[in-house]
């Protein structure tokens, strides 16, 4: 068995690297710049460019035999990573045709011998593809480059598994009643959209708009601090189970109007479920029912969350760097722009 060391991205913490089960084999020496447990400088940025897109991995997991004299192993193989959310075992290589030569030889021995086991003998330059077989692949959308994301917050795998979760959860408790979803425009879309579709509770979808502190209404000047219901429920809930869905809770002052405002019809009860919760910018006490995350104080896009009405369409959530938004000349205030409590202060 070789060395085995896991990584599994954590909301709150960076990944790390933890000793596993497996015995660890002595370790020769290696340049001071690439980090243990990695024999290649490749290793180390393939480990970080894993951690960056927060996708799980084990460091040389298993070691397979695939040469044989009689009954004694003479050649065992070790991919340098397993990525287990992909079932896929990964070998890196260089440019250097014999290198590429032996690991080509090895995969295809592999491959023959195993042939329920996934692997890919990646270059440089077919890292891109992997990752975006994670769902990254819309980086490189409407001028969002890389190197403006200051990290990944939540990975479309932790979106799925924590919007299941949710969905579980709600079903659970309404297991005996109809709800209707209410969901905030527009930044809820896709969580909103998701989360419907994991609750299996019979149920109505609603929608309903909030105007932004200071939002202009026509022919009026602009009144800092106002909240208005620009866009109301289609639907009367008077007697109805409700869920308010909203992307992002932060101040508070938003929610509580909403709260207030369909209170008002009569509902035989409200739930607020948020995707995101800024709980350290509260400024009144809100009811949340149902939390997907934590939110730090920054400026976050994807999974419904924009900047300047892009990104939405991004599979995962990510923090812009404040450079990539602080020296970007500030929008024409427009009426057709809704903001709701998702705004980024």
């Amino acid at each position: 068995m070789a060395q085995d060391r896991v990584n599994n991205p954590d909301w709150a913490d960076h990944p790390s690297l933890v000793q596993g089960d497996a015995p660890a084999p002595a370790v020769p020496p290696r340049a001071p710049s690439v980090p243990a447990p990695f024999a290649h400088q490749a290793e180390a940025d393939f480990s970080e460019l894993l951690d960056f897109y927060r996708i799980p991995w084990l460091y040389e997991p298993t070691s397979f035999a695939i040469e044989w004299d009689g009954d004694a192993v003479t050649e065992m193989f070790t991919p340098d990573f397993y990525l287990p959310d992909q079932d896929l075992y990964v070998e890196l290589t260089t440019m250097k045709q014999s290198l590429v030569t032996k690991k080509n030889r090895k995969v295809r021995l592999l491959r023959e011998l195993y042939p329920e086991l996934h692997i890919k003998l990646l270059y440089r330059r077919d890292y891109q593809q992997l990752v975006a077989q994670y769902g990254y692949g819309a980086l490189e959308i409407t001028e969002l480059r890389p190197e403006d994301i200051d990290r990944i917050l939540v990975s479309p795998a932790e979106l799925h598994e924590r919007v299941v979760a949710l969905g579980e959860q709600i079903s659970h408790d309404y297991a005996d009643r109809t709800v209707i979803l209410v969901g905030v425009l527009k930044g809820v879309t896709f969580f909103l959209a998701d989360l419907a579709r994991t609750i299996t509770r019979p149920l109505a979808i609603d929608y309903l708009a909030v105007a932004g502190y200071g939002t202009p209404a026509k022919g009026r000047s602009r009144q800092p601090g106002a909240v208005r219901i620009i866009k109301d429920l289609d639907e009367e809930i008077v007697g109805q189970h409700v869920i308010l869905v909203e992307d992002v809770v932060n101040t508070g002052l938003s929610l509580a109007y909403i709260l207030k405002h369909l209170k008002a019809k009569k509902p035989a009860s409200i739930a607020v479920v948020t995707l995101l919760d800024k709980g350290d910018k509260r400024l009144v006490d809100v009811p949340l029912d149902y939390i997907g995350f934590p939110c730090p104080n920054e400026f976050v896009i994807g999974y419904g969350l924009d900047y300047r009405e892009r990104y939405r369409n991004l599979s995962f959530l990510c923090v812009l760097k404040p450079e990539a938004y602080e020296q970007t000349a500030p929008l024409r205030p427009r009426e057709d722009v809704l903001m709701s409590e998702t705004a980024r202060k």
